[in-house]
């Protein structure tokens, strides 16, 4: 009887002893398990953090055109799982809806853009021509020189309505003839405020043809502007025409201060018109210049490009056309018309007017025949011998006069031309009528 309880006793301990082995297995197994779940929650946890705090405002500030690269998990161990795949549809979900709004955001600032500019040009249309209606009504110097300057301001005006309309994806708007390249630059110094302070290169017998015309003289404003406005007053930005076996450069010199490497590298994605420009980034206030030019440029075919490589110091911008947006010009003398009519006064002074590169204004001046009749002919201004004078390639530019000497001599040929005006015709035998 004791041997059996013996045994019996001996199995029971055999029996507890293998559910406790086994406990204990199962217990370890399940504390190993808990110990991965709380890793596990742990590192996601971690990269949830670390979604929020760094890779979601890395994505918003990629999204808005900044050097910034999106980083990818925290843990190396928690790549490739099923948490991960989940946070990356996501990330790339609100990349997408993003990108889709900023999109039409920029579309629907563009066209309000687009529409208010085109007001503006339209009345700075108007105001020009009642400019150049009191320019054909008054003679006197000081109301002239206060109608040039005037004149000058609006051209300013108009041009930034013009290169923020063309940044918004309008034409430039104004179709003109083939003009030569001199013309060009004189027609974009015209629209700067520092024009005096540009060295303009002498008369060459080559033009750009007719549809590039106004998006050349925009582009050349624009670096023109730059150019002066980065620069000390005192200074001068210098102007030049290289030509190359494909075409032709403008070279513009300017002593001002350079570029960095970054500023260097934001300037060639721009001027590349590679891709698209969003208005909300030109900073505040609003830099157009580079991005305008950029649009221009990949629209008409030219390139330009900017480097601190100038020999003065500052910034060159090279301007280069190629011979498909150029065209040989008749640098022969104008015609001269039985019944001449008096040009339009233009400003400013020196270069042309900003609504086109043009020729000097013809003017009249009155003489009397051999019997003491009244008689007139048709005088350019400059030389009086009814021909426009085209400087050689080797002779200097022009020199730029003041305003008030231009407005007195403007108001003494419109003096000149009324006195003219006011002595009829003699009939056929030979009478002067009062």
């Amino acid at each position: 009887m004791t041997a059996v309880a013996f045994v019996c006793l001996a199995a029971g301990l055999l029996v507890a002893v293998v559910l406790l082995i086994r406990q204990q297995q199962i217990t370890t197994r399940f504390r190993r398990r808990a110990n991965e779940l709380e890793e596990t929650a742990r590192v996601r946890d971690e990269e949830l953090r670390h979604l929020v705090t760094v890779r979601v405002p890395a994505l918003v500030e990629s999204l808005y055109g900044k050097p910034v690269e999106v980083p990818g998990p925290r843990n190396p161990s928690f790549a490739g799982t099923s948490a991960e795949q989940g946070i990356r549809a996501i990330l790339r979900i609100f990349a997408e809806h993003a990108e889709r709004a900023k999109e039409r955001a920029d579309q629907s600032a563009k066209a309000t853009l687009k529409a208010m500019m085109r007001a503006v040009q339209s009345l700075g249309n108007e105001q020009q021509l009642a400019i150049s209606t009191m320019q054909d009504r008054h003679d006197d110097p000081d109301v002239l020189e206060g109608l040039m300057k005037i004149d000058h301001m609006n051209a300013q005006l108009g041009r930034r309505a013009q290169a923020t309309a063309v940044l918004c994806g309008s034409w430039p708007g104004q179709q003109r003839s083939a003009a030569s390249l001199v013309d060009v630059l004189r027609g974009a110094t015209s629209r700067i405020r520092d024009y005096l302070r540009v060295q303009v290169p002498p008369q060459v017998n080559i033009a750009v043809v007719s549809r590039a015309v106004e998006p050349v003289v925009l582009a050349v404003a624009e670096l023109l502007d730059n150019a002066a406005r980065h620069s000390q007053p005192n200074t001068t930005v210098e102007v030049n025409l290289r030509q190359a076996h494909n075409g032709v450069a403008i070279v513009i010199d300017d002593a001002g201060v350079a570029m960095d490497p970054e500023e260097l590298q934001r300037a060639e994605r721009l001027l590349s018109g590679r891709e698209s420009v969003d208005i909300n980034r030109l900073g505040d206030p609003p830099q157009v210049g580079f991005a305008v030019i950029g649009v221009l440029a990949a629209r008409y075919g030219f390139r330009v490009a900017v480097d601190s490589r100038s020999p003065y110091g500052g910034v060159r911008a090279v301007l280069f056309l190629p011979s498909e947006l150029l065209t040989q010009i008749d640098t022969g003398p104008a015609p001269v018309h039985a019944e001449p009519r008096p040009a339009p006064i233009e400003a400013p002074a020196a270069p042309p007017t900003p609504r086109s590169p043009v020729s000097p204004p013809a003017r009249e001046e009155q003489t009397t025949t051999a019997h003491g009749l009244p008689k007139r002919r048709r005088v350019t201004a400059g030389n009086g011998t009814g021909e426009q004078p085209l400087p050689s390639v080797g002779a200097p530019a022009p020199s730029t006069r003041p305003a008030r000497e231009t407005a007195a001599g403007m108001g003494a040929w419109q003096r000149g031309t009324r006195a003219g005006r006011s002595i009829v015709s003699p009939d056929s035998e030979g009478n002067v009528a009062e």
